[in-house]
């Protein structure tokens, strides 16, 4: 079946549900496993191949970017920051996304996020490649690689999440673009990372909500749940 036709497949498969699965707003989320075996579908020095790993690693490493945040990005939103020095190998590079006003923002809080290493790594090559300095970052790719100077739109990020989860031998009905904010304060839990840091860069604003997260993962792997 070819890749294309995923989403609507889905489309059709989740329309057949009962009501409630059709209501239900969650999608599974894209842990760091997950998220691997995706970008080991999209290893080619391809356009679309480039393009897709950079949407992939920049929504997830910058907290679980909302779908309309990554297809809405442009180029004007990003600075170069002071590489971050580590103890072993060189400094990383180290990148700030400005969100200027977001869902969860005050009217005049310009929310900034930050992005270090591999997903800066990944962004640049897909920029250089295509040669883009300013306008929309992430841009459609038709089948010749042609790259259109207009931003993609949200469900277009939605579509290429379920066919890289599909091309990586996963069911793309399971996974969306929603699933990538899930899973990077899952992800993000299972680490270790102190919740107060995590919604830092995933910028939520209720404690409640992003500590259901936290939550679940602690119990997975705490003691309670080794009785036996």
């Amino acid at each position: 079946m070819p890749s294309a036709l995923l989403p609507q497949v889905c489309n059709s498969v989740s329309g057949a549900r009962d009501a409630a699965t059709r209501k239900r707003k969650s999608a599974k989320a894209v842990k760091g496993d997950v998220l691997a075996k995706m970008l080991a579908a999209c290893a080619s020095d391809s356009l679309r191949d480039l393009r897709d790993r950079a949407i992939l690693m920049v929504a997830f490493a910058s907290g679980g970017r909302r779908r309309g945040e990554i297809a809405g990005l442009r180029r004007e939103q990003l600075t170069v920051e002071t590489p971050i020095a580590v103890e072993v190998g060189p400094p990383l590079t180290s990148l700030a996304i400005h969100l200027g006003r977001t869902k969860t923002s005050g009217t005049d809080h310009d929310e900034v996020v930050y992005l270090t290493g591999r997903p800066v790594e990944a962004l640049n090559e897909w920029m250089t490649n295509d040669g883009i300095e300013t306008g929309s970052v992430f841009r459609k790719v038709d089948r010749w690689g042609n790259v259109s100077k207009r931003m993609l739109d949200p469900k277009s990020v939605n579509d290429i999440v379920k066919q890289r989860a599909a091309l990586a031998g996963l069911d793309s009905c399971e996974f969306s673009a929603r699933g990538l904010r899930s899973g990077y304060l899952t992800e993000a839990a299972s680490r270790g990372i102190p919740l107060p840091e995590a919604m830092e860069q995933s910028r939520h604003r209720s404690v409640q909500q992003a500590s259901s997260y936290y939550n679940s993962a602690t119990r997975r792997s705490g003691r309670a749940a080794r009785l036996l």
